[in-house]
């Protein structure tokens, strides 16, 4: 397996984690977006998305890492995101992410040593504690940080998301397969 440069950094355990999961579960509020929620008039919140882990998420999936969303939100905005990603598995609204984590395990006939998750906050510890990989933004939760096997640089919604796939694509031996279309 060819490891590129930046991966030599991560500690052999975490890629050793990540190269075996085949479902990437993520939160959005924190992650998937900074977090922050605009109000319209109408009392609907927008969310911004970021570009770079949007393409992160499709490079993932394009090596054989499907991708998830869990989040105690309900948005259109989210299934338009999802929607646009090609991700199928969506769960809003959800309060207990350990049941809908379930539901998602019963779908997938995964176990839960081969998902991963990405989170910020305690609201996301039933799910993180269960995982194969666990990962938090960098402006994370200082609980969910101390329970993660990788915190990341960025931020939530600023490229934290893009950080964990190319991680996920580095230990799974495909980050320079997925990079090739882009360098011929």
């Amino acid at each position: 397996m060819t490891t590129p440069a930046f991966a030599s950094t991560f500690d052999p355990a975490v890629l050793a984690k990540a190269a075996a999961i085949r479902l990437m579960i993520f939160d959005v509020d924190g992650v998937l977006t900074d977090g922050g929620l605009f109000y319209g008039e109408d009392g609907e919140a927008f969310k911004r998305f970021n570009a770079l882990d949007g393409h992160g998420i499709k490079m993932m999936q394009q090596f054989g890492t499907a991708a998830a969303i869990i989040t105690a939100r309900q948005s259109p905005y989210v299934l338009r995101r999802a929607r646009d990603l090609g991700i199928a598995q969506v769960f809003q609204g959800v309060h207990d992410k350990r049941q809908a984590f379930e539901q998602l395990l019963q779908h997938t006939g995964l176990s839960a040593s081969a998902c991963g998750y990405l989170g910020d906050d305690v609201i996301d510890l039933p799910v993180l504690t269960r995982v194969g990989f666990k990962a938090c933004v960098a402006n994370g939760h200082r609980e969910v940080k101390a329970r993660s096997d990788y915190v990341t640089q960025a931020s939530g919604g600023n490229g934290a998301v893009r950080e964990v796939c190319d991680l996920v694509l580095a230990a799974q031996g495909n980050y320079e397969a997925a990079l090739a279309p882009y360098l011929a």
